[in-house]
């Protein structure tokens, strides 16, 4: 079964729509990989300013290939690179033992 990555942000008020435009402008930067399955961004709707990261991979191998690879290359730069939007993070980790989806009709 699959594995899930969460990375949980922490993300003031004022920075929500930052995030939200560089992910929107991220388009395509993961898809592509070898192993990936999905990707959510969920925003907060009361009771927190976590933003959560949602992507689910074929396999944990998956997962650091991308990580060592293409997310590292993205995350890299000069001196010109905007400060984060968020000011913390936290990644958690899950392996998918149950899951379902809608019945066909």
């Amino acid at each position: 079964m699959s594995i899930v990555k969460i990375n949980a942000l922490t993300v003031p008020d004022e920075q929500r729509e930052v995030l939200e435009q560089r992910f929107a402008s991220r388009a395509g930067a993961v898809e592509n990989s070898d192993g990936f399955e999905w990707f959510e961004l969920l925003r907060p709707v009361e009771g927190t300013d976590q933003y959560l990261v949602y992507t689910r991979w074929r396999s944990e191998e998956d997962f650091q290939a991308w990580m060592e690879g293409p997310m590292k290359a993205a995350h890299q730069g000069g001196g010109d690179r905007p400060k984060p939007a968020a000011s913390g993070s936290q990644v958690w980790s899950f392996e998918v033992v149950q899951q379902a989806a809608p019945k066909q009709a």
